[in-house]
């Protein structure tokens, strides 16, 4: 079966002074306009392809509220978040897909496998995240990257870095914590957005910069010739850790495999070409990029390690993390604590798949924050004399930076299409990376 002949379907405002970060430094507010739209989908089950008994598409309630007269406090205290709903996502199982795309799939599976690639799209679009099982990325594969990463993180701050890149706006190497700033502290819109959010839907408020580490390996082939050589750095390997470069490439290499897999899944489920989005991504600044969180340090219940925010990429892909607390935003403006089954990898869309499907697709708001599941992990790692940091198995895929970002096919009809205007994602990168402060002003 020929996948590719069969299946042609049819942030702005005025800032406010923050406390300073590591370096001294107060950001002052910047970004882009802020979207919100309101839709619902249909139910589309996965069929006989699907092996996990939660796997369908839930339609979940829409609604939005009117924005707040009132202004952003940022003197308040920090209030306690009420506990997010268990999440609630379609579970994919990517095998039918990856047999069909090597010519094992019989004909007749063709209607359920054109049902899967929907479910695929209409998940990202309505709730902004999925779930998936991939044959090639095992439990074990994933506990292998942890352990290594743990113990990169528990060397001492100054060991660590070593490995730091500001020059490289920290596109490769580490990025110590208090270096990153969460985007709802230095964006009036989406601080708009976070008032009108029923109380108990609020994410928690940081009280500045995130106190998280996080190191960037970069993944897969860079391009010969381009204008953003920051955004295609070399890697940077860091001494004693031999097993460090192939372990990194080995779960690299297969988190950005099934990333693939979902975006050409998407690509179909939204009327587009199989390669729509695959065509785009060769040869971008994909980031293995996990994050390092000190429980031992910063393991009271409500420390935000990562702020209120959506990812700048095209989509990100996280394995499953042995400390809880990562919570994301559905489209409807439900927020829900995430429980990533063994042997599954959570999805979710980011700002450059936004832009792309001409804002018919938002990227999804997510925040990390030791919650009573991280404490109950903590307890547990303590009896078991296990690592206190928290790493997350991340990778980012991006469209190559020299590509034109623009709402592609169809989506360049969308309603909101002309808030999308063709932009080259590498300018696009470095003007989100300064709102964060990882790319000074002055390019360094």
């Amino acid at each position: 079966m020929n996948i590719n002949t069969r299946f042609q379907l049819h942030a702005r405002g005025v800032g406010v002074p923050l406390q300073p970060s590591r370096d001294g430094r107060i950001f002052i507010q910047t970004g882009f306009r802020a979207h919100t739209v309101c839709c619902s989908g249909p139910t589309l089950p996965l069929g006989a392809f699907t092996h996990h008994p939660t796997a369908c598409l839930v339609p979940l309630p829409v609604f939005f509220c009117p924005r707040s007269p009132f202004h952003f406090n940022s003197h308040l205290p920090r209030r306690a978040a009420p506990a997010p709903a268990p999440m609630d996502l379609p579970v994919v199982d990517l095998a039918p897909y990856l047999r069909a795309a090597a010519g094992d799939a019989a004909p007749a599976g063709e209607e359920e496998l054109r049902a899967l690639c929907a479910t695929v799209s209409a998940s990202l679009r309505d709730t902004g995240a999925l779930l998936v099982m991939d044959p090639r990325c095992s439990a074990a594969d994933n506990d292998r990257f942890l352990d290594v990463v743990e113990r990169y993180f528990a060397r001492s701050a100054d060991a660590k870095r070593l490995q730091e890149r500001p020059h490289l706006h920290y596109q490769v190497g580490v990025t110590p914590e208090g270096v990153e700033v969460p985007r709802s502290l230095v964006d009036e819109n989406m601080q708009e957005k976070i008032r009108s959010m029923p109380e108990e839907f609020q994410p928690a408020t940081p009280k500045g910069p995130d106190p998280k580490w996080r190191y960037m390996w970069r993944v897969g082939p860079r391009p010969a010739n381009t204008r953003f050589k920051e955004l295609n750095s070399e890697p940077v390997i860091p001494e004693g850790l031999p097993e460090w470069k192939e372990t990194m490439d080995s779960w690299g290499s297969k988190m950005i495999s099934a990333i693939e897999v979902v975006a050409e899944m998407a690509a179909i489920g939204f009327g587009l070409s199989k390669d729509a989005f695959t065509s785009l991504m060769k040869e971008g600044p994909h980031l293995l990029a996990p994050t390092g969180s000190d429980l031992q340090r910063h393991g009271s219940e409500g420390t935000v390690f990562a702020g209120f925010h959506y990812d700048l990429n095209f989509l990100t892909i996280h394995g499953r993390s042995r400390f809880p607390g990562l919570n994301i935003w559905l489209r409807n403006g439900k927020k829900m604590e995430v429980k990533v089954p063994v042997g599954c990898l959570l999805i979710q869309s980011g700002k450059q798949l936004e832009w792309l499907t001409g804002g018919d697709c938002l990227a999804g708001m997510h925040e990390v924050v030791v919650s009573k599941r991280t404490l109950d992990a903590i307890a547990l790692a303590k009896e078991q004399n296990r690592s206190l940091w928290r790493v997350s198995s991340t990778l980012f895929a991006h469209i190559a930076s020299d590509a034109i970002l623009k709402p592609l096919g169809h989506f360049a009809e969308a309603p909101d299409a002309h808030s999308y205007p063709p932009i080259c994602a590498g300018d696009y990168v470095e003007q989100e990376l300064s709102v964060i402060n990882l790319k000074g002003k002055d390019g360094v």
